[in-house]
């Protein structure tokens, strides 16, 4: 699934869309997905000067987006609907994440029904954990313009 696929089911957008690709689904079961980090995402300009490293917090949330998208996949009428985090639990931070470094997101689904999602997410670097954490999301409908 590309950029375009992955927009066409969430409304995350530059500069916050964290996931550039997906290349594995299981609907419903698990979600594997890429995010190619660059000198060039905003938050390096500030996090930190002249020792670049990703927020741990925005790794989660390229993880919950990553969720979205397997989630979202099963909600109907989803272009009236947003999904929300809920929580964050049991998250660990293994190793930073710099500039040149390609994120594998591996989204696993705990629980799922009808607005509810919990899932276990890890991500690599290389094929070491950086990050894992699980997640909880509910799915509500979108505010009335």
């Amino acid at each position: 699934m590309d950029i375009l696929e992955i927009q066409s089911l969430i409304p995350h957008r530059y500069p916050f869309l964290l996931i550039d690709r997906i290349v594995e689904i299981e609907p419903l079961k698990r979600i594997v997905a890429i995010k190619n980090v660059t000198m060039n995402e905003p938050f390096f300009q500030g996090h930190f000067p002249g020792a670049p490293v990703m927020p741990g917090v925005l790794i989660i949330e390229a993880m919950a987006q990553a969720g979205a998208v397997l989630l979202f996949r099963e909600v109907p009428d989803r272009e009236n609907k947003l999904m929300y985090f809920a929580a964050i639990e049991e998250a660990r931070f293994r190793k930073p994440v710099t500039p040149g470094d390609q994120l594998r997101l591996e989204i696993e689904v705990i629980k799922y029904r009808s607005g509810y999602g919990k899932l276990s997410g890890k991500a690599y670097v290389d094929g070491v954990v950086v990050c894992e954490a699980v997640v909880t999301s509910v799915t509500a409908d979108k505010p009335k313009p």
